[in-house]
This record gives C-alpha cells, structure tokens and sequence, in this order.
C-alpha cells in the first residue's frame, strides 16, 4: 500500500512539474510575441510613413531631424521633427490598424511635440547619441540602425536594430535595449545578440527556401528575442520562408510566418519530435 501512494505521489509531482513548465513556457512565450509585435508595429509605421513623407512632403525633407512612431487606440502614428535645439512637429501620418499603407491621413500643419511626443523624442535622441558615440554598439559596412522607442504603461525603452542596405539579405542580431527612467535618462544597456547574423532570402542554388533559423549563444538567451519577431515580421512578406527556427542550448523557437505565431518547446522535446518522424519517414531527406 505504501508503495503506491509512493509511485502516485511520483506521478503527481512529475505532472506537477510539467504543467508548471508548460504554463511558465506560454507565459515566455506571450510576452515576447506581444513585445515583437509591438516594435513591429512601431518599424511598420516608420516605413511607410517614411515613403508616404518623402512623396509627398518633398519641400519639408531638407527640414527634418528624423522621426518616431507611437501607437494610440485608434491607430499608428509616424512623427517627422524638425532640425535644431527646440524641434517641432512639420509632419504626422496616421495609418488605422488594418495595415494598409494605403489607408493614411497626412498632416502637415507645424506644431509642438504633445507630451508624449515629447518623451518619445526624448529618448530616441539620447538613444542614437548614445549609440553614435558608445563603443557598446558595433557598427558594420553596408548597414544602418534603427532607433525605435516605445513607452508603454509609464515605461520607456529604445530598441536598437541593425538594417541591411542591400536587397536579399535579412539581419538578425547586434541590437541593443536601452531602458530610460521616468526622467528619460538611461537606466541600462543591453547587448541582445551577441553577433550579427545576416542570412539570404534565396538559396546559392535558386531553390525557394522554405525555413531558416539562426542560433543564440548562451549570453544571449534560451528564446527568440522580440527583436527577431520584429524583423521577422518586417521581411518575411518579401521572402517564400514558411518558417524560422531559433536554437539555444534548452530550447527551440519555432515561428510561424505565415500565421504569425510563436511556439517555443524544450530541446528535449524537439528532439523527440524529430528522432519520431525519422522513425517514421526514414528515407526523407
């Protein structure tokens, strides 16, 4: 009788552990898919407010001092500043949330920063002085950053990302976190990736890649990083990859690029996985 309440309770703890993992697991994994998802939703803005303003607001390109992008309830807002020491506002794009680079309002009455634009240029002009002149951030030929701030609930943070300047060539890695106190000063730099990772969007032997992945060192982290949901986001319309595969010492990030969907398994059991479907399909290559 002792024997059994021992094995039951075995069993009980072994469940208990492994519920605990699996809730800890999508817990992981929600969080980083909401952070991706709203850095892409900032760079989204960015990008097609960045074509609408030089179409159409070819006068004020000379003006401008760069630019951000927030998100409000009702939709993505691109901000142009002006030049100098008191910068204002010379142009605005509003796009809804059905992304539809179509679907915008162009504003181009000068104004004053509101106060969250102005905490947003705040940080973001710290964020790239900071990142021009601090040996941390490492620059390589051929590419650029993107300074890309986001506040939410009182808490401010820049993000920045590597972009390519060619065509046919998506960067993953050597982007950075800075996080901002209620001041706007910089609270903490963290290097995410440890590396730069560029990877082709077509194969040497034109044949249509369908799946990529990218590996993390241990500093970097046991999962994808909101930075490369981001990027995966930006650039996956404009490839045939059906999925990205990110592998860590424990664990492996699976992104679906079709549905936009995270799913994040222990090393083991991806390993049961794939040892099954080689017991299965032997001769698939």
């Amino acid at each position: 009788m002792i024997k059994k309440i021992i094995f039951a309770l075995i069993l009980l703890s072994s469940f208990t552990r492994t519920f605990a993992q699996h809730e800890r697991l999508d817990q992981i994994t929600d969080s980083i898919t909401n952070e991706g998802k709203a850095l892409y939703r900032s760079e989204w803005a960015s990008w097609y407010g960045t074509d609408i303003f030089v179409a159409k607001c070819p006068d004020k390109k000379p003006l401008s001092g760069g630019y951000f992008s927030y998100e409000t309830n009702d939709g993505l807002t691109n901000i142009f500043f002006s030049k100098g020491d008191d910068p204002v506002v010379i142009a605005s794009i509003s796009f809804g949330k059905d992304f539809n680079a179509n679907n915008y309002r162009l504003d181009t009455i000068q104004r004053k920063f509101t106060e969250t634009e102005h905490d947003y240029y705040a940080i973001r002009m710290t964020a790239l002085k900071r990142a021009l002149s601090d040996t941390t951030f490492k620059h390589f030929n051929n590419t650029g950053i993107n300074v890309v701030p986001l506040i939410e609930q009182e808490v401010k943070k820049v993000y920045v990302l590597t972009s390519p300047h060619a065509n046919g060539v998506v960067i993953f890695g050597n982007d950075y976190l800075i996080n901002f106190d209620s001041k706007n000063e910089i609270t903490s730099i963290k290097t995410l990736h440890k590396n730069i990772i560029p990877i082709y969007t077509k194969a040497d032997s034109g044949k249509t890649v369908a799946a990529t992945m990218h590996s993390h060192l241990p500093e970097t982290g046991d999962f994808i990083t909101a930075t490369d949901i981001c990027t995966l986001m930006l650039y996956e319309k404009f490839t045939t990859w059906s999925t990205h595969y990110v592998l860590s010492k424990n664990y492996v990030s699976i992104w679906d690029c079709k549905k936009n969907d995270l799913i994040i398994l222990t090393m083991e059991a991806w390993k049961r996985i794939t040892d099954d479907q080689k017991t299965r399909h032997p001769n698939k290559e």
